[in-house]
Formats: C-alpha cells, sequence, structure tokens
C-alpha cells in the first residue's frame, strides 16, 4: 500500500534535516515495522491492535454515556412506550463501534480482495442481523400501544401477537443474510415447506396444542393469576400460557406444565370468576328438642345473616335456614348462604365468626349440639338351666341347693328323689 503524500513529505523532510543518529533510528525501526509474521507486517499488527481497542474504549464510553442518558431521558416520561424503545436498543448500539473498528481494521490490513470480500460480506452480515434484533427486541412496545386491544382480547393473545412478529422479523433477518451471501431464498422456503408437512405429520400432538392454546386464549377460559380446576389434571393458578402448555402453579408452590390439549378438551372450573362464594352447613341438634325451640333457632341464624352486610342477600343469591331432615341421631338445619367476598382468607373469617354465632344461638335457646349415639336396651331373663349327661356334672357349677323352711338338715323328698336317680345312674 503506497503512502499517503503527506507522508512522503514528512520523511523527505526527515531525511534532509535530521542528524544521523535519528536517521539510523527510524530506519531500524523501519525494518523492524516492515517485518512480521503470517503475512502480516508487525505495524499492521500493532495498527489494528490500536484501532480495536479504541474501539472497545469508545463502546465503554457510548454504553456509560449516551446510553444511559437515553435512558435516564426515557425514565423521565409519563409514558413506558420510550422506554421500551430504549432497553430495546441499548444493547444492539454497543455492537457499533466495534463493527466500525473491524472495517477499519479490514482496511489498514490490505488484505487479498477475496478474503476482503467476505469479511465485507461478515460485516453486513453482523449488521443486519443487528438491525432485525433491534426491531424484534422493540416489538415489546406494542405491548403498550395494544392496550386496548389486550383489555378487548386477552394479556396472554397480546403475547403471542408480539411473540409471533418476533419470529416474522427473526425469519426476515435471515432471509435477508441468505440473499447478502448469494442464497436464493424462494427454493429454499420450498424445500422447509416439503420439510414442514413432513415433521408436520410426526409431530401432530405439537400442533394440536398450539391450536387448543389459541383456542383458549380466544374463548378467554382463564387468563394468568386465576385459579382453575381440571378434574384429574391440576389445581391451582395460571402462571403463563405458552405455546405448547400452560404452566400452573398448584397451592404447595410446584409448578406444573400442563398441555394446552388437555386445558382446550376438559372441563375447566374458573374459581377466580366466582361472584359469592358458598357456605352449605347441615346443623344438627338433639331430638329432645322442642319445636318452639326449633323455630326461634332458625329465625336467629337468619336474622344474624340478614342483618351481616359481609352477606348477599336475596334476590342477589339464596339464602335458606330451613329444618331440613329427621338424621339418625338429630334434627338437622339447613344452612345455605353465600358471602360477598371471594378471597379465600376472608371467606374463612366470616365463616369462622358465622360458627361462633350459631354455637352461641344454639346454647341460648337451651338446646344442644347432637352427634352420632346408639342406645343399647339390655332385658335379664331368668338364670339357664344346666344341662350335662348324668354324672359329668360338675359339683362344683352345681346351682346351690335350696334351704328347707325349717332350716332341718336332712333332704326333702324331691331331693331325695333325684339322689337316688343320681346313685342309680352311676352304677
Amino acid at each position: 500500500m503506497a503512502a499517503p503524500p503527506i507522508v512522503e513529505e514528512l520523511g523527505g523532510w526527515w531525511a534532509r534535516n535530521a542528524p544521523g543518529w535519528a536517521i539510523d533510528a527510524t530506519s531500524y525501526i523501519a525494518s523492524i515495522w516492515d517485518e512480521g509474521a503470517y503475512g502480516l507486517t508487525y505495524g499492521q499488527i500493532i495498527t489494528v491492535f490500536l484501532i480495536m481497542s479504541f474501539a472497545i474504549i469508545v463502546r465503554g464510553v457510548f454504553a456509560r454515556t449516551l446510553v444511559v442518558w437515553i435512558t435516564n431521558w426515557a425514565a423521565g416520561s409519563q409514558t413506558q412506550i420510550d422506554d421500551v424503545l430504549v432497553k430495546a436498543i441499548a444493547t444492539p448500539l454497543k455492537i457499533i463501534p466495534v463493527v466500525a473498528g473491524i472495517y477499519a481494521s479490514i482496511q489498514v490490513l490490505n488484505v487479498d480482495p477475496v478474503v476482503e470480500l467476505y469479511a465485507s460480506r461478515i460485516i453486513q452480515s453482523i449488521v443486519t442481523l443487528t438491525i432485525f434484533w433491534s426491531l424484534s427486541r422493540a416489538s415489546r412496545m406494542l405491548e403498550y400501544v395494544l392496550s386496548d386491544v389486550k383489555r378487548s382480547l386477552s394479556g396472554p393473545a397480546v403475547d403471542w401477537m408480539i411473540k409471533a412478529l418476533q419470529f416474522i422479523l427473526v425469519a426476515l433477518g435471515l432471509g435477508a443474510v441468505a440473499q447478502q451471501w448469494g442464497i436464493a431464498v424462494a427454493p429454499l422456503l420450498a424445500g422447509l415447506g416439503v420439510f414442514g408437512i413432513a415433521v408436520g405429520l410426526g409431530a401432530q400432538d405439537l400442533f394440536r396444542n398450539l391450536i387448543s392454546g389459541l383456542l383458549i386464549i380466544g374463548e378467554k377460559r382463564f387468563v394468568p393469576g386465576e385459579w382453575i380446576l381440571v378434574d384429574g389434571v391440576v389445581e391451582g393458578t395460571v402462571v403463563q400460557i405458552n405455546f405448547r402448555s400452560t404452566l400452573v402453579r398448584r397451592f404447595d408452590q410446584s409448578p406444573v406444565f400442563v398441555p394446552n390439549s388437555k386445558l382446550a378438551d376438559a372441563a375447566v372450573t374458573n374459581f377466580t370468576r366466582m361472584t359469592h362464594r358458598r357456605i352449605v352447613w347441615a346443623v344438627g341438634v338433639e331430638y329432645s328438642t322442642t319445636v318452639d325451640q326449633l323455630r326461634a333457632i332458625r329465625q336467629d341464624i337468619e336474622d344474624w345473616l340478614m342483618n351481616d352486610d359481609r352477606i348477599a342477600k336475596p334476590p342477589e343469591v339464596s339464602l335458606f335456614v330451613r329444618v331440613d331432615k329427621f338424621n339418625a341421631s338429630s334434627i338437622d338445619f339447613l344452612i345455605y348462604t353465600f358471602t360477598r367476598t371471594t378471597n379465600w382468607g376472608e371467606w374463612l373469617k366470616v365463616k369462622e365468626e358465622f360458627a361462633y354465632a350459631v354455637m352461641d344461638i344454639i346454647a341460648r335457646n337451651g338446646a344442644a349440639f347432637a352427634f352420632p349415639s346408639q342406645t343399647i336396651y339390655m332385658n335379664q331373663p331368668d338364670p339357664p338351666e344346666i344341662m350335662a349327661p348324668p354324672g359329668t356334672l360338675n359339683p362344683a357349677r352345681q346351682l346351690p341347693k335350696p334351704r328347707s323352711p325349717e332350716g332341718a338338715q336332712g333332704s326333702t323328698s324331691s331331693e331325695a328323689s333325684s339322689a337316688s336317680e343320681l346313685g342309680d345312674s352311676g352304677e
């Protein structure tokens, strides 16, 4: 590479005016400068090193000053769109000084034209991918731009739209890079179409879950943050609806990844969308409770429910306090009511206070709670006669003989007859 004219003029002036020892020193340095290794002179290697070091320093200053200033400026605005945009382009902007340093280094090296061509294509590819990467990251601002659409559809639907747009931008970036390298995109897409059909036949479950996810979002069965129950599958809080599966966190805080097809085909109970929370009790009192006591207990419980603002009232919901049935060990009241709150903790608190009130009402009216019990009636009959073959009766187990009224020592005629019979049998 020929030196610039100004460099040649400076060299000539130095040769005419510099002392001999200085000329010898510069000649020695120039000889070392022109030597090198791997096809590059030491001068080129040092120059490239200095250029890249300067580019990295500029990148650091760029990141610490301009990017920080833009971020702070965006943070002071009212909208969130500029914040997302700045965060999206902050990282790609840091690549610009490095790319510029690589380009300057290639120009200094004066490499072979073929090598320079490939190096230029690599730099173009890096710039292209950086641009589409920035656009892909900047697409997150659509979450705020489409806020009205998010309210009309759902949050997951907008997230899926943004993810689809990001995928399209990345695909376009790769296609642009392929065009820069002289690769025909149309035949490649045709080949990918045939390949996609083959993959689709072998990945039916994947596409089934994808379509099921779209149906879940379209039908608004549930959104992240809601409590759902799918019989035989899972119960917990929805965390995220993904392309293939939905993340549900159970109440023991363990995550469960459920395929979307199982949630789309099954009956889903969404407890978060309850308007009220129900209380259904069967309270049993003893059978000794009188009719007047039953009427008083029923009326007091109903009055308590009607006077509590935390309990929903008819006709908004149903409310029943009735003597329901005669159970095996109790007379049962049916208490059927709803609380206004659907929060589980608040519902438990209301139910606890209502339980205290029911116990107080039953005790105040002189009744008592019933519990399962059984009554056994014992009927003692005459002592059974002991039957045994003659001569085998154990004297110790014989019933005591009744004493004669006169207290005589001898036996009565009946006793003597029995003794003679026993004696005859012994013979």
